[in-house]
């Protein structure tokens, strides 16, 4: 075992020593336990879901956990990255843009993350080059070890201090054997003999085969990556087995042989109907006994904490199998081919659904096949209407179409973000004589721009800081119903990632024509939400803001309950009917 003083700070490497590994002042070795996620086989398994489950679980026996999602690309963050390629950008309360596990670890936990939850090679090498170039390493050659994984080291310590959790849960994103993930392999190998005994649990997340032609399930691919996680150091304690239908027997008994992990930590991750009903499969299986016992961490287990936690949680998983009254919601974007996309919308519209017991089927429309003339045929038969956030010109006037016929035939409508945006366009020319008015993202010199960039972000656009990121505080207009779903709470929190506005000159001449801006910032002239009022249409809401990110499964946002309700209500049901099985209002996340 490494000794205590080896375990310098950063710049104490001399010309006696090459060992390094940076240490926050006041870190405590050993007292922070650690849970490492690998992908084998492919990417996109559900290491994220596995993770944040297992984290679920061991929060509700009373310990405090904090997740960090280590990436392999060399962005900073995620705000760049086409949602084609990634998936959707999720961003947190400090602005920070990142991949979509963050959300669902905010989701699972319940908890508000930073940036400290999330790192990229990016991030690392840039950090290690500046430091370089202070002289912080005492001229020495600056190399991938002992420097580059010395610097993921100190990010997993820095977290621990931070967050004093009893357990920090590290996802590497992508799979064994990618070359961008070889060092953060490494840095965890080796932190993992510093910290000492009982100090890390190492999970394998691996994918099982089942070809059609074969019609049995096949381990060997599975067999080939653990060999790989083995040859790097690592040797798994639990082994999750992702896979289509529950993995066999003898498939767990062939990897458990070959990667001597005893055959009751060698678990099925199979296909189920939500992803909420994974922690309780988790602990059926025993891992969190697993978990506590390879950890050392019995003896901080509260069992009334659990029961209650756990009783709470299976009452959400009750509310989501009763759901029985159908509906239908079309989300209109340019990335309805990729459903991760709007993966929080997703999740948002089956918190809402839980909540007004509503079985809620999606309907995806490509923005950019629609126009006034099919309008009508493509939306026959939706009960609600989302028209989620987006960049750029294509598809901008079919969603404009589309939010016409919505308030022209009072279907529910959400606008998030840029459907915010195009809803005040749309409005703008239909009924404040304004048939010229447009967003100046579309057409930069409109004649008419009711959407623009202000003037403060026009001064710092040349910067590349001109998005709007992160948590902000919306003053609530009374009376509305924007106050209404939220308690007549003066403000709210709401999570933003926009640069244009609502241009703030015409504000008067827009809400005399009966649109309301029922939300805005409390210091600047921004306007946050919008709204028609229930005596002009059942459900006509949006914001700039995306409420997908602050939705939880026991907390489910207001914006989406409300218009899952109304969509209940355009569909048919009673209104005696949803409102004995819709209970209240959800209620917005403390940091929303």
């Amino acid at each position: 075992m490494t000794s205590k003083s080896n375990l310098g700070s950063l710049g104490h490497t001399t010309e006696e020593t090459e060992f390094f590994t940076p240490v926050p002042p006041g870190y405590e070795r050993g007292k922070t336990k650690y849970v490492v996620v690998f992908g084998t086989v492919m990417s996109g398994l559900g290491k994220g879901i596995f993770s944040s489950s297992l984290a679920k679980i061991l929060q509700d026996k009373g310990l405090s956990v904090t997740p960090i999602k280590l990436e392999g690309y060399l962005n900073r963050d995620s705000g760049t990255l086409n949602p084609y390629r990634h998936g959707e950008v999720f961003v947190l309360d400090d602005g920070m843009e990142c991949d979509m596990d963050l959300g669902t670890y905010e989701r699972m936990l319940d908890q508000d993350l930073s940036h400290l939850n999330f790192t990229t090679s990016g991030q690392i090498f840039s950090d290690v080059l500046e430091k370089e170039r202070e002289g912080r390493y005492l001229g020495r050659d600056v190399q991938m070890i002992p420097h580059v994984t010395g610097e993921v080291k100190l990010r997993l310590r820095e977290l621990a201090m931070a967050s004093q959790a009893d357990v920090v849960f590290v996802e590497i994103g992508g799979t064994v054997g990618d070359v961008e993930n070889a060092y953060f392999i490494e840095a965890v190998r080796e932190m993992s003999f510093e910290e000492g005994p009982g100090s890390f649990c190492f999970v394998a997340l691996t994918y099982i085969v089942e070809p059609k032609i074969l019609g049995e399930q096949k381990s060997k691919p599975a067999q080939i990556n653990l060999k790989m996680l083995n040859a790097a150091g690592i040797h798994p304690h639990i082994i999750a087995c992702r896979a289509s239908s529950p993995a066999s027997k003898k498939v767990r008994e062939k990897i458990a042989m070959f990667s001597s992990v005893p055959m009751d930590r060698v678990f099925s991750m199979h296909d189920c109907e939500s992803v909420y009903v994974i922690p309780e499969m988790l602990r059926g299986a025993g891992i969190d006994a697993a978990v506590l016992e390879l950890l050392e961490l019995g003896g901080r287990s509260e069992t009334g904490t659990e029961e209650k936690a756990r009783a709470a949680w299976n009452d959400y998983i009750a509310s989501l199998r009763a759901r029985k009254h159908p509906l239908t919601i079309g989300v209109i974007g340019k990335y309805t081919s990729l459903r991760d996309s709007y993966a929080s919308i997703i999740q948002a519209l089956e918190h809402a659904g839980a909540r007004c017991g509503g079985n809620v089927q999606l309907v995806w429309v490509d923005s950019a096949e629609l126009t006034e003339a099919n309008i009508a045929e493509r939306l026959a038969g939706i009960h609600g209407v989302i028209v989620p956030g987006g960049f750029g010109v294509r598809g901008a006037e079919g969603k404009i179409a589309c939010i016409k016929y919505a308030r022209e035939n009072k279907i529910p409508y959400l606008g998030l973000c840029y459907g915010m945006q195009l809803a005040v366009v749309e409005f703008a020319r239909s009924r404040c004589g304004m048939p010229h008015a447009n967003t100046t993202e579309i057409e930069p010199d409109c004649a008419e721009p009711v959407i623009d960039l202000l003037p403060e972000q026009m001064q710092i656009e040349g910067l590349g800081g001109n998005m709007r990121l992160g948590g902000f505080d919306v003053a609530v207009t009374p009376g509305t119903e924007f106050a209404a779903m939220n308690a007549d709470a003066q403000r709210v929190r709401l999570r933003f990632r926009h640069r244009y506005e609502v241009n703030p000159d015409l504000v008067e001449r827009i809400e005399s024509a009966g649109l309301v801006f029922s939300g805005r910032c409390p210091d600047q002239p921004i306007m946050q939400v919008m709204e028609l009022p229930k005596t002009a249409h059942p459900f006509f809401m949006a914001t700039q803001a995306h409420p997908e990110l602050t939705s939880r499964p026991q907390r489910p946002d207001p914006f989406f309950v409300g218009l899952v309700r109304a969509a209940l209500v355009y569909s048919g049901l009673p209104q005696e009917t949803l409102s004995k099985s819709a209970g209240a209002l959800g209620t917005a996340p403390s940091s929303a």
